[in-house]
């Protein structure tokens, strides 16, 4: 453990029992929680060794992936400004081979945590890894970490909720089953599990939500067959299918011209949740292609997605 954890692992104990009215921690940026105390569930067929790939080692900006994520983990950032009583767990695309924890995760954080808000980003299992809980272990993550931002809050004496998820491409499909899947559970493993996984609302980032048809992701569709999910049962892993009338709010972001998850994948989200009267919104863009995240948006229209969340984060958080 380095300087920086031990100094952010008294700070998350200090925030666990602070009774005092809000206020923003210890700068906790690029500093760590492990999720799963002991390490994770279900390891004993895990055969994989996690790496680091970063991408851009001469460029201007940091681009690193997670690939066999072994020691799936929080990244926290406090907030710069006031506080708005808002944590974002962030959840990195990578078609589920990957985690690309910079550029839709680490910068995502930043832009946020300037405006107030608290975030984490989530380095996750991945389904073909060879987990106990194949497919559904990146959904056991999600929740984990969920449970773990209630329970110990990255806010000096922030109450228990306003968490959101925001997932882009393939973290979209995983944050979907998350908003869809209440029931889907992993074994208790400390008190932060009494907490609810349930999140307060959820924003989707060019999704992957269908994983059969013409629309389908098929390489993320390609990794859920590989951590066990048959043909057969495919689509109950389609999150549009699992959409209820306990499903939290939600919002679509989707390019019009995105050539590697089709947009139809958030139109057949938005019309399940409008379906089941849950209060939802889409905003479809003419361009913006797929990945765009904050890097790939200066001079186009999509450049107003962070702004869109913040609003319906801090609408919908309150509600």
């Amino acid at each position: 453990m380095n300087r920086r954890q031990i100094i952010l692992a008294g700070s998350v104990a200090a925030l666990a029992s602070a009774s005092n009215a809000a206020a923003p921690a210890a700068d906790a940026s690029g500093a760590t929680r492990e999720l799963w105390p002991g390490g994770p569930p279900g390891a004993d067929t895990v055969k994989v060794r996690e790496k680091i790939v970063e991408r851009l080692p001469e460029g201007p900006m940091r681009d690193r992936y997670a690939e066999h994520v072994t020691r799936p983990l929080l990244t926290l950032f406090a907030p710069k400004t006031a506080y708005n009583g808002i944590t974002l767990l962030i959840v990195p695309g990578g078609g589920y081979v990957r985690v690309v924890f910079d550029k839709e995760g680490v910068e995502a954080a930043e832009w946020f945590t300037q405006r107030g808000f608290a975030a984490a980003v989530l380095r996750y299992r991945l389904p073909a890894d060879g987990w106990a809980a194949g497919a559904d272990a990146p959904v056991h993550d999600a929740m984990r970490a969920v449970r773990l931002l209630r329970s110990h809050p990255i806010v000096s004496g922030s109450a228990p909720g306003g968490v959101g998820v925001i997932g882009f491409s393939a973290g979209g499909h995983l944050c979907g089953r998350l908003l869809t899947e209440p029931k889907l559970e992993y074994s208790r493993s400390d008190a932060a599990d009494d907490q609810s996984a349930r999140p307060d609302f959820g924003v989707l980032m060019y999704p992957v939500i269908a994983t059969t048809g013409p629309h389908a992701h098929q390489g993320s569709a390609q990794q859920l067959q590989l951590g066990g999910v048959s043909v057969e049962d495919l689509q109950r892993y389609t999150p549009s299918f699992n959409v209820s009338e306990a499903t939290p709010p939600t919002m679509l972001i989707h390019a019009a011209d995105d050539a590697s998850v089709p947009m139809e994948n958030s139109l057949l989200m938005y019309m399940a949740l409008r379906n089941a009267r849950v209060r939802s919104e889409l905003h479809l863009f003419d361009a913006g292609g797929h990945g765009f995240g904050l890097r790939s948006v200066e001079g186009k229209n999509v450049a107003a997605w962070p702004t869109l969340v913040q609003n319906w984060a801090i609408h919908h958080a309150a509600s």
